[in-house]
């Protein structure tokens, strides 16, 4: 099996829409597919959590049927971000217009190919049927949800202080920081009261101009008359409260904390719980907008002003620290807090709510449940939903200065842009102002269950069945979307919510700064998907996997001994033609009887979202009950048998091999169409294998662990042959074993494996090898 095979599989797929939904079958398994964003090519965090998905809904497609839309997600930042890297251009310096013309052009040119990623690797989507969230239909979906949540109560415009981008020039949510370790200087600074020192650590010296307050713990004797006095800030000369918080901890740094507007969101409460008048010094660049260091950005004058300082005589003590910060996660910029006028949805009300509805949705791996819990628990903003960008959906709003009325569109009318539609007031005949900001991309993106369901009429309702999710948006995508279909219709989005972890190398989670990425494309390109799904299905679901070539070794071992399987097994059918012996034979009806019990297994771990086990139980059986031995024992009944013994080993060849070719296709769905097509399509009359029906457990079949036994013996015979350098099918005049009474129920076949001429009863097991002599039974 190789790429270029692949490749022509998958375009066998499309031609023949083997994955087309089937909207007849009420019993479809809805899937929230997570729509990739469309920052790149795929990588390798892609084709781990995707091939998982996958092996569930290929499981799905075979047991009931699904719907498996595909989408992508390509209205947000990292969208915006590589259209400016690829056009050389910067978003701030075109029309809004203009670049929003040039980001649908390079994503009508970049996506067939980004999407062509994830055909290759094998994924089952329907992907006729697809969505982008940032196409017209999506657009409407996610404007009709703004006006409604606003009418409704549930959305506010309000100007706060919010956290900002310097970098992506935008405000964002609490769900898109990030904490990242940096090293800075702690420098101790000489404020002054009543003519003394008073000593104060910061990290941020290049917000002295905003200090507004001085905070003491009520408890620490050290400034417990300080308190209600004023402090004199350092080189600017003005002085500020001193009050007592107990938000200063007595053991950090001098305890005594610097009040500004605003080094974080501490400071920003703070300053709301006094009732404190804010100096905000910093504009939306990140860069200081009075004094002497007027026009610097913060860590040019950070730098300065440690310097200035030093040369004043004004610092007392100075230390390199590592500490937490928080980043923006889609650009990894530190982030301020700055007073802007934003749209926010209200959570931090509902939060016991949303608890309660993540309590309603099954957790796989159940601990994850806990990380959403965190989450929720831990919010202390409502959401901010606008952003100051160029790329997006926009907010769907006109406002009339005069009348501090608000203008919506009819929904007919939607998608519409405010920019580019002069509305005027209802009231007044005033010309109203249109709103510039777009919707952050989860507001529309937390509505995916609805987009895909639009895209049949809305024949597939709230709950689906399945979201699968990358743990790390969990805090994004997963709430935000439990949040949306809460808000719009107090039901839960979906049934079960399946979490996946990350991909490690040596230990180390994948990313371009480490340069230890690998790229999918080029493993596909040597070991095929089919060894990549392999390795992904190596992990249970939730857990890390770290990459190692040796499991792609491994994967293409498995597809080899497939295809020499099946090679071998049809090379012995070449007269069959379907028909069941009117009898089996005992050993063909005990093997069968195993395959149930495995047919059993593997059903209940891809229920339970247990791909890893479902994945081990397969290869285990494949090789050693399957190709080691059961093979071996009916070789000879094969090739030399006749009538009905033949027969029945025929029909016990074909079958368990398609049954286990069933089983594994969820895996590995390319080398199993491969063999499907080879040698099975011709006789089963269904298209492909991913479109045959799923293996049914027989309750009637009564399970016997004698193929273990015969097994453990033979395994006793091959290796006293090994132990005396004698090939395998050489013969043995006796073999003694406590498991005689068995052996007899299949004896030709045990005897035709392990060349023993009389089987005996014995204690013991014990292999004899003289001269072969007179077949006698005993």
């Amino acid at each position: 099996m190789d790429t270029k095979q692949e490749k022509e599989i998958v375009e066998f797929w499309e031609k023949e829409k083997i994955y087309k939904t089937d909207l007849s079958n009420k019993n479809l398994f809805p899937i929230d597919t997570p729509p990739p964003t469309v920052s790149g090519a795929m990588h390798m965090g892609h084709a781990f959590s995707y091939s998982q998905q996958d092996f569930i809904a290929r499981f799905h497609k075979m047991k009931t049927g699904v719907f498996y839309p595909f989408g992508t997600d390509d209205n947000g930042l990292p969208t915006e971000r590589l259209v400016e890297k690829i056009n050389n251009v910067k978003s701030k310096n075109m029309s809004r217009k203009e670049f929003i013309e040039l980001c649908l052009k390079t994503l009508k040119k970049i996506t067939p190919a980004f999407v062509q990623d994830w055909k290759n690797l094998g994924m089952s989507c329907d992907f006729e049927m697809s969505y982008s969230t940032i196409d017209k239909n999506s657009q409407k979906i996610s404007q009709k949800s703004f006006i409604e949540l606003y009418k409704g109560g549930e959305i506010y415009e309000k100007k706060v202080t919010t956290i900002w981008c310097p970098e992506c020039q935008t405000a964002i949510a609490q769900a898109e920081l990030e904490d990242k370790k940096l090293s800075s200087l702690f420098s101790t600074l000489k404020f002054s009261c009543d003519g003394k020192d008073l000593l104060i650590a910061t990290t941020r010296p290049e917000l002295l101009p905003a200090c507004v307050a001085v905070f003491v713990n009520p408890d620490d004797k050290r400034y417990t008359k300080l308190i209600g006095k004023k402090a004199k800030v350092p080189f600017f000369d003005y002085e500020v409260p001193i009050i007592a918080d107990k938000s200063a901890e007595m053991e950090k740094g001098t305890g005594v904390l610097m009040i500004c507007s605003y080094g974080d969101r501490f400071d920003v409460d703070a300053i709301n719980r006094h009732k404190l008048k804010p100096n905000v010094i910093l504009d939306k660049n990140g860069r200081l907008t009075e004094g002497k260091y007027k026009g610097m950005k913060i860590k040019e004058a950070r730098k300065k002003i440690l310097e200035d300082f030093k040369n004043m005589n004004l610092i007392s003590e100075q230390k390199e620290i590592s500490h937490v910060v928080n980043v923006h996660d889609k650009c990894g910029t530190e982030i301020e807090f700055i007073p802007t006028e934003q749209w926010f949805i209200k959570i931090i009300d509902k939060k016991k709510i949303f608890i309660e509805q993540g309590k309603k949705i099954k957790w796989y791996p159940e601990f994850m449940h806990k990380r959403y819990d965190n989450w929720v628990n831990g919010l202390e903003w409502d959401w901010s939903i606008s952003r100051d960008r160029h790329f997006g959906i926009p907010i769907p709003v006109w406002k009339c200065d005069k009348c501090n009325e608000l203008i919506f569109p009819s929904e007919k009318d939607l998608p519409v842009d405010p920019l580019e539609i002069k509305k005027k007031c209802p009231k007044c005949n005033s010309l109203a102002v249109p709103e510039s900001k777009v919707l952050d991309t989860w507001a529309t993106s937390s509505l995916t269950p609805q987009i895909a369901s639009s895209l049949v009429n809305d024949k597939i309702k709230l709950p689906f069945s399945l979201r699968p999710n990358a743990h790390d948006i969990i805090r994004t995508w997963a709430f935000y979307t439990i949040v949306k279909s809460y808000l719009h219709k107090k039901q839960i989005p979906w049934e079960n919510i399946m979490i996946s972890g990350i991909v490690s190398l040596g230990g180390e989670k994948m990313s371009k700064s480490k340069g230890n990425v690998i790229a999918p494309q080029n493993i596909i390109e040597k070991y095929g998907a089919d060894a990549l799904r392999f390795w992904a299905a190596g992990s249970k679901l939730g857990e890390d996997l770290d990459y190692q070539e040796k499991d792609l070794v491994t994967g293409k071992k498995v597809i080899n001994k497939l295809e020499n399987a099946a090679k071998f097994v049809f090379m012995n059918l070449e007269n069959y033609r379907g028909e069941k012996p009117k009898k089996l034979e005992p050993l063909d009806e005990l093997f069968l009887s195993n395959l149930n019990e495995v047919v059993k297994t593997i059903t209940e771990s891809f229920e339970t979202y247990e791909y890893n086990k479902a994945r081990a139980e397969i290869e285990n059986f494949f090789w050693k009950y399957f190709c080691d031995n059961y093979l071996e024992m009916v070789k000879k009944r094969v090739y030399q048998g006749t009538g009905e013994k033949k027969l029945s080993a025929q029909y016990t060849l074909y079958n368990s091999l398609l049954t286990i070719l069933k089983l594994i296709a969820p895996i590995m769905p390319f080398v199993t169409e491969k063999i499907y097509q080879n040698y099975f399509k011709k006789n089963e009359k269904v298209k492909s294998i991913h479109l045959c029906e799923w293996p049914e457990f027989d309750k009637k079949k009564k399970f016997s662990k004698d193929f273990d036994i015969l097994i453990e013996d033979l395994t006793i015979v091959r290796q006293e042959k090994s132990e005396k350098k004698l090939s395998l099918n050489s013969p043995i005049e006796k073999f003694t074993t406590p498991n005689h009474k068995i052996i007899l129920s299949y004896l030709d076949d045990f005897k035709s494996a392990s060349g023993a001429i009389t089987i005996d009863l014995g204690k013991e097991h014990k292999v004899n090898f003289p001269k072969a002599g007179t077949e006698k039974v005993e």
